[in-house]
């Protein structure tokens, strides 16, 4: 049951990471202040495409762990990946301009990711039971 949860978790985390990465494509501005940071672009978006196809690559892979049932591998990509916020959240918080309220989803995200990836890690392999026509007789 804890396996089907972090796997629900896991995906759900996956497509959010597409709709934001993709938020970095459409709506720049707005990505970056919902990040916790300022960012003169000054018309050139060229960083935020690159944050935007790295969010969505990771999106895409999460989702795709969890759709091949890859518990092992999406359990290492979680808790490695706890990287990522950690140094989301100290570069906001470096900021003057911003706080503890601008560097939470940074915070929830490395929760996520640590307590998910732990789960996936330790969880037991689930072996299913081959129906064969011996058994049935």
């Amino acid at each position: 049951m804890t396996t089907k949860i972090s796997y629900a978790i896991a995906f759900v985390v996956g497509l959010g990471m597409v709709f934001l990465g993709a938020r970095f494509f459409f709506s720049p501005e707005t990505a970056t202040a919902a990040f916790g940071i300022r960012f003169n672009a000054n018309g050139d978006y060229s960083f935020h495409h690159i944050k935007g196809i790295r969010d969505i690559f990771s999106g895409i892979l999460l989702c795709a762990l969890v759709l091949m049932k890859e518990r092992r591998a999406l359990g290492v990509m979680l808790f490695v990946a706890t990287i990522i916020p950690v140094s989301d959240m100290l570069t906001v918080l470096s900021k003057s301009y911003t706080g503890v309220q601008q560097a939470m989803p940074h915070i929830v995200a490395t929760i996520i990711c640590s307590v998910v990836g732990i789960l996936l890690l330790t969880a037991k392999p689930q072996i299913k039971a081959l129906k064969s026509k011996d058994t049935l007789n």
